[in-house]
């Protein structure tokens, strides 16, 4: 062999051991690559999961009320019906003479009346009478509002028509009639 062939050949040997000792290092940075790059999927996947288990949380959740909620309301266009029913039986009874011929038929009315507005509470559908009390706008409905000196301003008059809740929300408002404050009359004039 020549020189020149023995220095290629010394020379492909440095090479070789170079690579081989290199070898570790890059090997080591690519498993370091590898390691973080599947550290960062790992985090990554887990708040996937986080959120994915806080939404159907979430769904959870949103369906237990809503089932709750229909469990509560369902029977609200039934009272509603049932409410008026009780309108008429008071109205029948404000127009019936008392009388002893109508007598028993009062009582009966009367008791139909209070048969249903008890049976309406079993079912948490409750009567707003609010005469006397202050004019609350968010279960009543003013129909008019008539000058009182003897009552103090926004107190329930008169009830024209009596409101009704479901539940704590509100069926129907109670109409009323509101009492203001007397005109002031000026002495200088």
């Amino acid at each position: 062999m020549s020189e020149e062939q023995k220095a290629q050949e010394e020379n492909l040997e440095q090479n070789v051991e170079q690579e081989a000792a290199d070898a570790p290092e890059a090997a080591e940075v690519a498993g370091d690559d590898a390691l973080a790059a599947a550290q960062a999927e790992i985090a990554e996947l887990k708040d996937q999961m986080l959120r994915v288990q806080a939404e159907m949380q979430n769904v959870r959740r949103r369906s237990d009320q809503e089932v709750d909620k229909a469990r509560k309301f369902a029977v609200e266009k039934f009272a509603n019906e049932m409410v008026t029913v009780v309108d008429n039986l008071e109205r029948g009874l404000a127009a019936a003479p008392e009388e002893e011929a109508t007598q028993a038929i009062r009582e009966g009315m009367e008791m139909t009346l209070s048969g249903l507005i008890s049976s309406l509470e079993r079912f948490n559908v409750v009567q707003v009478n609010p005469e006397g009390e202050s004019f609350n706008p968010e279960l009543h409905q003013a129909m008019s509002m008539i000058e009182n000196a003897e009552l103090a301003p926004n107190t329930v008059m008169a009830v024209m028509q009596k409101g009704y809740t479901l539940n704590g929300r509100l069926l129907r408002p109670a109409m009323v009639m509101v009492s203001k404050g007397a005109s002031q009359i000026d002495e200088n004039a």
